[in-house]
């Protein structure tokens, strides 16, 4: 027992749980040259920004002398805003040349662990929350809640665990003989309304913060089953009104016009991607109040892999016609009034470089500022936890980001992280 404690002591440390943050004392004071504090709204200047046990207690005007007993940490040439937000990754993978093996080879210990170092990563990138759409059910659910313990560095996790999908859809298992497609097909492959309840009741028992469904084909499947509709109406509505009843919502990947319009008028309150939208589309969006995670980075990920080997011809073809589509997709919806969450498909893309998906929503039209916005105040009330993130409040959990440089005149400046602060304890890239 003393050695497996001793290891897994270890394995922790090479983590940077011992070391990786600085615990604040019972009160610390954040003094703040400009604060973002909702985003949409400019600066503030020079506040102090009083933080204990984790949350903000009060943001005052200038800076005063305190007790002997206030840890203060000066940033008065700095500028801070709210911890960030991505709506979409996938935090216990990474997809490179060697993930077929990698899915064939390694158990969900490998994937926690995988996702353990990943998580810091992200952490160390400003993003201080994130929502986990189609990671491994054991893996992704004992990382959320060993972050959620102190035990792991890393942003808070909102988790779907594995996307509920048709059989044969884009969230089964592809491209493998008969007999390891038989091993790897799980409970979250359903047909027909009745199976479909019992998949969403499965997820939320297996401890599912959201639910996810593959509405339409994907990119990296392995099959040859287009990007449009897989789920029948009926089967789409069933998940909706069982989640529902559960205390759950639901988002939809989704590419094919089709697709999309058919799961937000079944009742899905999000879309990821959304490629193939129109006008009409949009005009949905509207009327039913959805959100559209728009993923752009990936989309240039994918592109950049057309010529690669390592990935299945299927699904070169369909990077090739998706990929070169996806800025003009967020252009026209961005001009067409939808609600916009930042998200990015991280895992697809690589961890840590999260930020990258800032510059392509300023290439696509929005401001530095319209762009934060939507990975703070929209992404916050996107993952249903505004009243906790999204904003530098009082009462809001102390999460901020620190810059050097002004992220509203040059939006470069979100990868060049000078500090993160979660919960009130610091991460130095």
């Amino acid at each position: 027992m003393k050695t497996m404690t001793k290891i897994c002591a270890l394995a922790l440390a090479a983590l940077g749980v011992a070391a990786g943050g600085q615990a604040q004392d019972a009160k610390t004071v954040v003094e703040a040259g400009y604060v973002l504090a909702e985003p949409g709204e400019g600066y503030l200047r020079n506040r102090s920004i009083t933080i204990e046990n984790g949350r903000i207690v009060n943001i005052k005007r200038g800076f005063q002398s305190h007790p002997d007993d206030v840890r203060v940490v000066n940033l008065r040439e700095s500028y801070v805003i709210p911890g960030l937000i991505d709506s979409h990754v996938h935090i216990t993978n990474e997809f490179s040349p060697t993930s077929r093996m990698k899915f064939l080879s390694d158990s969900e210990v490998d994937a926690a662990l995988d996702g353990a170092a990943n998580a810091k990563t992200t952490l160390l990138a400003g993003f201080t929350t994130v929502q986990d759409v189609g990671g491994p059910n054991e893996a992704v659910f004992s990382l959320r809640d060993a972050i959620r313990a102190g035990k792991v560095p890393g942003p808070r996790i909102r988790a779907s665990g594995r996307a509920i999908t048709p059989t044969g859809g884009h969230g089964d298992a592809n491209g493998f003989s008969p007999a390891l497609t038989a091993i790897f097909t799980g409970p979250n492959t359903c047909d027909g309304a009745e199976d479909c309840r019992r998949a969403v009741r499965e997820a939320i028992r297996s401890g599912a913060d959201v639910i996810k469904i593959t509405a339409t084909g994907g990119v990296l499947s392995n099959t040859k089953a287009g990007l449009e509709q897989q789920f029948f109406d009926d089967e789409i509505a069933a998940i909706v009104e069982t989640a529902a009843m559960m205390g759950r919502k639901v988002t939809a990947h989704a590419h094919g016009k089709g697709g999309i319009e058919a799961a937000l008028r079944n009742g899905v309150q999000s879309i990821e991607h959304g490629t193939y939208l129109d006008d009409e589309t949009i005009a949905i969006f509207r009327e039913t109040g959805g959100t559209l995670v728009p993923t752009v980075l990936a989309g240039v990920t994918v592109t950049g892999w057309t010529d690669q080997p390592w990935l299945p011809q299927p699904s070169r073809e369909k990077a090739a016609i998706v990929g070169p589509l996806m800025l003009d997709m967020l252009r026209r919806a961005r001009e067409g009034g939808v609600n916009i969450a930042f998200g990015t498909d991280t895992g697809v893309s690589k961890h840590g470089e999260n930020a990258e998906e800032f510059l392509l929503m300023v290439e696509a039209g929005f401001t530095p500022e319209e762009a934060i916005r939507a990975a703070t105040i929209i992404a916050a009330e996107h993952v249903e936890m505004a009243d906790d993130i999204g904003s530098l409040q009082a009462g809001k959990f102390a999460d901020m980001v620190v810059l050097d440089r002004d992220p509203l005149e040059d939006i470069s400046a979100l990868k060049s992280i000078q500090l993160v602060i979660k919960n009130g304890q610091e991460f130095r890239p």
